[in-house]
């Protein structure tokens, strides 16, 4: 069992990172048995203990109800358990296009697409950008194997639906050299963002601490202070347009979702985020041609209008500073096309 919230109960039909258990009690039983019990006879490899803990978190129902494990089975019980399958115990090379930006020796860099994953994880086991760099570059850093054999040379990461520049390390030595300049917070990261809204003035930054979402763990929220790790991000106002806004970020730290999460709790989401709120009219008339326009936007991109556009560090081996610039993809340009027709 694992730490990995429990999916919905609603379909009888295994999900593709889970497997689903039915068990029937059947109408002669007449034992009492306990729950956890109960299951460890028909769940192979499954351990009393195991079978406690997947009980504690949600894991089991009994005619769709949650119960203790020391409840007694009845005769027509209907018992669903869900358990995640293993992950497999290393990424796999694939043969999937890649751009590479720069390579040498010590690291990669890459201009991943959108709608590509970083590194293997439930939900996308294969089709992520470690799959793909194993096969065209073969060996990356090992520095993540001993916590997650699933992330090779992965020093930091974007977003799925982000696309742009991203670098990875190609032995232990680099990796550490690049993690130190993270953690110190000297590599040059920019951002170009469309945001629904815009900020008063056309220069500011974002001074707020990030964490889990307690009420939805698989987001992140911005917290009191004292319970959520430094944030700080940096923006400029490039262009307004009818209540958006097109602007440049500087990460000067890099938290999960922090650019998404920071400005939707200034009540700016970023155009088209799914998750944070920007994937619906957030201001201005959502009417006639206005709102047609958008819906075909949110069509158009399907993702956060966000594109990771400049990254800048220090080599680990010659020590020149080295820096990139990748060009905003084809969906944000016919997005900001659009703005630039119908909402100046």
């Amino acid at each position: 069992m694992t730490e990995t919230p429990a999916p919905h109960f609603h379909s009888r039909e295994d999900r593709e990172d889970y497997t689903r258990h039915d068990l029937d009690v059947p109408e002669g039983h007449h034992e009492q048995m306990r729950l956890d019990k109960y299951i460890t006879q028909f769940i192979q490899n499954a351990t009393r203990n195991k079978v406690q803990e997947g009980i504690r978190k949600g894991w089991v129902r009994v005619n769709g109800l949650l119960e203790k494990a020391s409840y007694r089975v009845q005769p027509g019980d209907e018992i669903v358990i869900i358990v995640p399958k293993a992950p497999p115990p290393e990424a796999r090379a694939e043969n999937i296009p890649l751009e590479i930006v720069h390579e040498d020796d010590d690291v990669i860099v890459v201009d991943k697409p959108a709608g590509m994953v970083v590194h293997p994880s439930y939900g996308n086991w294969t089709g992520t950008l470690v799959n793909a760099l194993l096969w065209h570059r073969g060996n990356l850093s090992t520095v993540n194997h001993e916590q997650d054999s699933l992330r090779p040379g992965i020093v930091h990461r974007l977003d799925k639906g982000t696309s742009g520049l991203l670098v990875v390390a190609r032995n232990d030595h680099a990796h550490h050299h690049l993690s130190k300049q993270f953690a110190e917070k000297s590599v040059e990261r920019t951002y170009r963002t469309v945001i629904w809204g815009a900020p008063q003035k056309n220069r500011g930054t974002i001074h707020q601490p990030l964490g889990r979402d307690p009420s939805d763990r698989k987001k992140m929220a911005v917290l009191e202070p004292g319970k959520g790790k430094d944030a700080i991000t940096h923006y400029r106002v490039l262009k307004r347009y009818d209540h958006l806004a097109l602007l440049d970020v500087m990460l000067e730290t890099g938290r999960t979702h922090q650019i998404r999460v920071h400005f939707s709790w200034m009540g700016h989401p970023v155009l088209g985020d799914p998750v944070y709120g920007g994937d619906s009219v957030r201001y201005g008339p959502n009417t006639g041609t206005r709102k047609t326009m958008f819906q075909n936007i949110f069509s158009l991109l399907g993702r956060q209008c966000l594109h990771a556009r400049t990254l800048g560090f220090e080599h680990p081996a010659s020590g020149d500073w080295l820096q990139f610039t990748s060009e905003i993809p084809d969906d944000m340009e016919k997005v900001l096309e659009k703005l630039d027709n119908y909402c100046t």
